[in-house]
């Protein structure tokens, strides 16, 4: 017997949408059955027209807690995870104090997190100029992979890799059979691009644009390729925002190189062209570009090219954005969008024909694979029962007050969009109803496997 069955017309399964009924037990999709092959007496859940979803696998955010627990924490981030239908989420290892470079700070971080949060949490390590002989340690406790940066962090704490280090570093996953994640930015192209700015008002979204420009990204994943040719290794491409780099990115994956890539909603739905002086709610780096750029990011998305979407949640407090001067070469870059990113996309998928088959496979089945979250990612038997109610027809203005996240800046404020998360269950246990997060925090700290 089931503990309950919740059922739906519209239930996205791997192989494809249907009517459906999910059997949960201790925590575990037992079954999916047909949707009246229901055991006397069993609990019923009633999706009726809404859409159950997989939960989202978001493997991109930085949650800031240890040290810059004032940005975001692990409360305010996996209840706003919770409203917005993502049941899991890998926490980057920068913008905390410590940042997760050491296994010691990991224990630091698990601390921290212990009986906060409300969905599963999974911790990335940290790759940094002087941490080599920590590497080992911190993968043999449990972390998902190794991130670092080719440019500036935005932190003091967390340093970039110059070439030498990316090399010794690449050496170390090799051995470890661990997954590199990487800012892909080379700062020899930015820093050109800013020194031929002048005198550029700083107010303006076509000044912080030409500041990053797309060979940074490009000439990063050219570097990285080579880093796969030599060393054997898996490497991850973060928040891809230039498509010039798909080819590439093409081109390695026929050779049968081991490099992956992620791109985000908002360059998925914000354009360049439509960023109002001053707005830096819309900062984030690699910046938003040209909506040209944005419809070959969908088109990569749609081949292969890129694997899946994540947030890139990158919150902090108001004043960091600079609201005051508006002044986007000082501002704070981060999106916040843990909360939304699910609405975003399925606002734009939805209008270029796209179905939530689609979105599960983006939002939830291609992260949980990459992660190796084998029991995540999608409706099956011997699946955790973490479990979406979606109502894909809907359509609502995004409000300040339901806002889970500390800080609420974002840019997609006053906009409308479709979709409403009617209700989240994170292994079985409900833990938000019509957009209000409630009961215990229920989230476990994973670890690799």
């Amino acid at each position: 017997m089931p503990d309950f069955v919740l059922r739906s017309r519209r239930v996205v399964t791997p192989e494809g949408e249907r009517p459906a009924a999910v059997h949960v037990r201790a925590g575990v999709i037992a079954a999916v059955s047909d949707f009246d092959d229901v055991p006397a007496g069993a609990p019923i859940v009633e999706g009726c027209d809404a859409a159950l979803l997989p939960g989202l696998v978001d493997t991109h955010v930085h949650v800031n807690e240890p040290g810059r627990t004032d940005w975001e924490g692990f409360a305010t981030a996996t209840r706003a995870a919770a409203a917005g239908g993502v049941t899991t989420l890998l926490d980057m290892p920068l913008n905390s104090i410590p940042p997760t470079t050491t296994a010691a700070h990991l224990d630091v971080k698990r601390a921290a997190a212990e009986g906060q949060c409300w969905v599963d949490v999974g911790f990335w390590g940290g790759a940094v100029p002087d941490n080599a002989s920590d590497l080992k340690a911190l993968h043999d406790a449990g972390v998902f992979g190794f991130k670092a940066f080719l440019v500036d962090s935005g932190v003091d704490e967390f340093e970039c890799l110059d070439t030498a280090a990316l090399a010794a570093v690449a050496g170390k996953m090799a051995v470890l059979g661990a997954t590199l994640i990487v800012h892909a930015e080379l700062p020899e192209p930015i820093a050109a691009a800013s020194a031929a700015l002048g005198q550029a008002d700083p107010r303006r979204y076509a000044t912080y644009l030409a500041s990053r420009p797309p060979a940074a990204e490009e000439e990063a994943v050219a570097k990285l390729i080579e880093l796969v040719r030599a060393h054997g290794i898996r490497v991850h491409v973060l928040h891809l925002s230039a498509a010039g780099a798909l080819e590439r990115l093409r081109a390695a994956r026929a050779e049968g190189l081991s490099i992956t890539a992620e791109t985000c909603p908002h360059y998925l739905t914000l354009a360049a062209e439509d960023v109002a002086d001053g707005a830096t709610a819309h900062k984030c780096a690699p910046p938003v570009r040209e909506a040209a750029n944005r419809e070959r990011l969908w088109d990569g998305l749609r081949s292969g090219a890129i694997d899946f979407v994540v947030s890139d949640h990158s919150p902090c407090p108001s004043d960091l954005k600079r609201p005051d001067d508006g002044d986007f070469l000082l501002a704070w870059g981060g999106i916040s969008s843990l909360q939304l990113g699910l609405r975003v996309v399925w606002t734009e998928a939805r209008r270029r024909g796209d179905t939530l088959s689609d979105i599960a496979r983006w939002m939830a089945e291609g992260p949980a694979r990459f992660a190796g979250l084998e029991c995540k990612g999608s409706i099956e038997a011997g699946k955790d029962a973490d479990l979406v109610l979606f109502d894909p027809d809907v359509e609502l203005t995004v409000r300040t007050e339901e806002l889970e996240h500390r800080h609420k800046v974002s840019p997609y404020l006053g906009k409308s969009l479709v979709g409403r998360v009617a209700a989240t269950w994170v292994g079985g246990a409900r833990v938000q109803r019509n957009g209000h997060v409630a009961g215990d925090p229920v989230g476990r700290l994973l670890e690799r496997t």
